[in-house]
This record gives C-alpha cells, structure tokens and sequence, in this order.
C-alpha cells in the first residue's frame, strides 16, 4: 500500500500519480515560508518531484498566509500539480495556532476520511479579537473538539512554548511534528538534513525539531517548566515612615468584610503606584463610605473596592510616560524579542497626542477654559496631533518620558484630575442612589465602571459607551427585572467597539419604557 492509499481510504485516481497534498496555515513571523522551504527540500532530496505554493494573507492577523505543496515520486513522466489546496483533498494540514485550525475545518481542508490535522494549540489573537473592548477571545476548547471530529488523526500540543523553550520558532517545532506523525515516506534523519541544508539557526531549530518530534510520537506535550523567579515582596520597599502608613492602610483594608479585604489591599497597591499615599487614603475613605450604607452579602462593597481603585489610577500622558520608562521594561521586551547580548536592540514609541490631551495637563480652570474655546483647541491640534515616534532606548528619549512621568505631584492640580475626580463622585452618587430601593442594581451600576478604560481615543469612547448605559439604566429603574437589564447593556456595550449591538439594546428598552 502506498502512503497517499494509506492516508485515505478512497479509491484513488491513477491519473494522480499518488500525489500527496500538504497544506499549512501561518502569519507573520511563524516561519511559514521556512516550513514550506524545508518540506519542499525534503522531498526533492529524497527522490519526489515537489511544487510548493504560497498565497499570503491580508495582514499580520487578519488573514493567514496559505502554503501549498505537492509532492509525488519522480518517474517517468513530470506530474501535474495544482497551486491551491481545494476542500475535501488535503492530505496533511498543518496549522501555527489554535484558530488557523478552526478556519481550515470551515474552509473544508480538513476532512475525517482523508486529513492529518497537525495544530499549535497555543493562540496568537486576531486583531477582531483585539477590537472588542471586553472579552472577545475566541474559545480554544470548541475548535479543538472540533479538530477531533474533523480530522482523521489529529496531532495537537503547544508548539510555540515548545519551540521557544529550545530557542528556536515555531516551524522548526513543527516540522518536528510531522516528521514525528510519520506521514511522510522519509526518515528522522532526511528531516534532521532538510533543517541542516538551510543554514541558518540549524542548532536551535534541530533541538526544536526533537521536542515537536517527540511531542507527536507521545501524542500530547508536557507543560513547560515553570520559570523560576523571585517572590515579589507583599510590601513596598522605602523609609520606616512610609512603610509605617502603608501598613496602617493594609489594616484598614484587612477590616472590610469578606472578599472586599482581598480586593481592597490590591487596589491599594495600584493607588498607591499611581499617585501615593495620601491618594490611598482617599480610596479607602471611598470604600469605606460605601460600607457604611452596604449589608451583607457586601457585594456592594467589594464591587466598589476594585471598581474605584480602577476609576482613580486612570490612564494619563503621566501614567503612560511611567509606563513606558519602567524599570525592566527595556529587559522585558528584549526577552519578548528573542534579543542576544550581541544583538542591538532599539525601542521606537508611537505618540499621537491630541489637543485634549495636552490641555488636560493644564490647571483645572485654565484648563477648562482653554478646552471651552473651539478655536483655541483647533489651534493646538494642528500644532501637535501629529504621529512622533520617540527612541526609549536613547538617553534624549527616554529623560523626556521620564521627565514627564515625574510629574505625579502635578497631578492633582490637572484639569484631566479634576474631571475623573468629578465623572468618579457622579458614578458613585448613581449607584448609591439606586441601593435603598434595588440593591441588586446598585452593585450592576458600580460594575458598570468596567466600561471606561484606556487612554484617549479608546478612554472617549469607553466614556461615551458609560454614559448611554446610566442614562439607558434610568429608563428601566423601576422595573423588577432592572439590575438584569443594566447587566445586559453592559455586557452589549462591551461587545463591538461601534456601539452596535449597544444601539440595539437601547432600542429594545425604548420600545417598551
């Protein structure tokens, strides 16, 4: 029996010269076009005639490039291969990540007579997964059930984590695989040459060529180990002083019953790293009010233990220049990159700051004076809303970003300050004021903070998306089923980033309010 016979049972066409179709999905920077470029080698040194194909994708993860290759024993006669793999004859599909197998199950790639499934169970996020502004993910579990009824055999493991654990990418840990489901008429070692004749990283992508064959042969791939890395400290580093009042706060937060304790002391931590002390103490004097007029379950309070330290360490030019000049951060993202100490590694921020911005760092009424003025604002615009990228990585670079993030004692004096202070007392008062006659609906509302995050544009629209919600909540106040209704809209609002599907569940509680 040849191998194209063995890999489907369907009588086959002898016009097709036991032709075996591969098929592979990836994007960017998954070394597709190694993969394919191996493959290929690998059959023609080992006597197959081999055709291979690529068509890309629209964008890094927006659409995946689809490599093709034929290959078939050289005779006589040259055979005639095709340029694209068409649904229901493929013989091997291969795919980088977790949804690229879902997409080749829909396209009807993958079919459970014929088809050897080889997939990455890890994910690497669709920008439409990205856009949504709550959970958009897509779930892993549906597509790998799926890929079991799908495909004939089915090879699964995390490729990626097993490729970057041996210092390598995931073609190399892939091409592991296949040469390790043993689907192809060649040797380990034929394999192990193809990854030699390329030239480049062969060391590296020959240890993750063994772990992705061994992770074929034993059917699943063993967790990588964890990391070791030393534990965080439970309290801040600094003067006896300080940590004195720290810990006074912690004591504080510990007094709040139940879960609220837990989530108190964590919003500390965020506060405090957001502004200082005396900041923290204003957060508890928030939650504690919210205490005072809480019964239990307390979910009231705990909702509002995370939900305040969330609205009062918002996202300004202050915080996103200390963010970006961190201490590690450099390193971070040299680990991240696959970086050397021989490699030299540069960092390019994008900046686009609008008028708002700008004049939110301004003094509360002069700022607001200058925000009044339609002129004035396009007069900044034009001047500064410009695409800058700025090297963090240079001394120039980075002191004006730290200098920047220095400014955390000016904050408070800010017109942006004073209106997060403002929109954070009116939220509050919202809720509240719901907790007498529908408590339930009090404890939605203090979630519905979930919806304001991010900086500029996506703060705008988060903003705008919070204030049709309340202003939609009040229309369905007096119902039974209103804290329901406010968890809907909620949850519709963090479905697109349009608003559509928020539009629509206003336009459901118009129609009968």
């Amino acid at each position: 029996m040849t191998l194209h016979e063995a890999l489907d049972p369907r009588p086959q066409d002898p016009k097709m010269g036991g032709i075996i179709k591969l098929a592979l999905l990836a994007v960017g920077g998954q070394g597709g076009g190694v993969l394919t470029g191996w493959i290929e080698d690998l059959a023609r040194d080992n006597g197959y005639a081999a055709q291979a194909t690529s068509v890309a994708g629209v964008a890094q993860r927006t659409g995946a490039t689809v490599y093709y290759v034929e290959m078939a024993p050289a005779g006589s006669g040259m055979p005639i291969f095709s340029l694209m793999p068409a649904a229901g004859d493929v013989d091997i599909m291969i795919t980088a990540e977790m949804m690229e197998a879902g997409r080749a199950i829909l396209r009807g790639f993958v079919t459970p007579d014929r088809t050897v499934l080889i997939t990455s169970t890890h994910r690497a996020l669709a920008v439409s997964e990205k856009m949504v502004p709550g959970d958009g993910i897509a779930s892993s579990d549906e597509v790998l059930a799926a890929a079991e009824v799908a495909a004939r055999r089915l090879i699964a493991a995390d490729f990626d984590t097993l490729a970057i654990k041996a210092g390598s990418v995931i073609s190399a840990s892939l091409f592991g695989a296949l040469a390790g489901a043993e689907v192809l008429p060649f040797p380990r070692a034929a394999f192990e040459e193809a990854i030699r004749k390329g030239g480049k990283g062969v060391e590296a992508s020959l240890r993750a060529f063994d772990v992705g064959y061994k992770a074929a042969q034993e059917g699943e791939a063993k967790a990588p180990e964890p990391v070791a890395t030393a534990p965080k400290p439970d309290t801040p580093q600094g003067p006896a002083r300080l940590l004195a009042e720290w810990q006074a706060l912690v004591t504080r937060a510990d007094k709040l019953p139940g879960e609220a304790a837990a989530m108190a002391r964590a919003g500390l931590k965020k506060v405090v790293e957001f502004q200082d002390l005396a900041y923290a103490r204003a957060y508890l004097d928030r939650v504690e009010a919210v205490l005072a007029a809480d019964r239990a379950p307390f979910d009231l309070t705990r909702e509002a233990a995370k939900y305040i330290a969330n609205a009062m360490a918002y996202d300004d030019i202050i915080r996103v220049a200390d963010q970006k000049t961190k201490l590690g951060r450099l390193a971070r993202i040299g680990r991240e990159m696959g970086a050397k100490d021989q490699n030299v590694m540069q960092v390019t921020e994008f900046l686009h700051p609008r008028a708002e911005e700008l004049v939110s760092l301004l003094p509360a009424r002069m700022g607001a004076a200058w925000a009044a003025n339609p002129k004035r604002m396009a007069l900044i615009d034009r001047l500064f809303n410009k695409g800058r990228r700025l090297r963090t990585d240079s001394l120039r670079g980075f002191l004006m970003l730290h200098v920047m993030a220095g400014l955390k004692g000016w904050r408070p004096r800010t017109l942006r300050h004073a209106e997060e202070v403002a929109h954070l007392n009116r939220w509050l008062d919202t809720a509240m004021a719901y907790l007498p006659h529908n408590y339930d609906l009090a404890v939605e509302v203090m979630r519905c903070r979930r919806l304001v995050k991010g900086y500029s544009d996506t703060h705008a629209r988060g903003l705008s998306k919070f204030d049709r919600v309340l202003a939609a909540i009040e229309l369905v106040k007096d119902r039974e089923d209103a804290a329901l209704w406010a968890a809907r809209l909620r949850e519709a609002a963090l479905k697109d980033e349009e608003g559509k599907a928020l539009d629509g569940a206003i336009a459901t509680i118009r129609s009968f309010a």
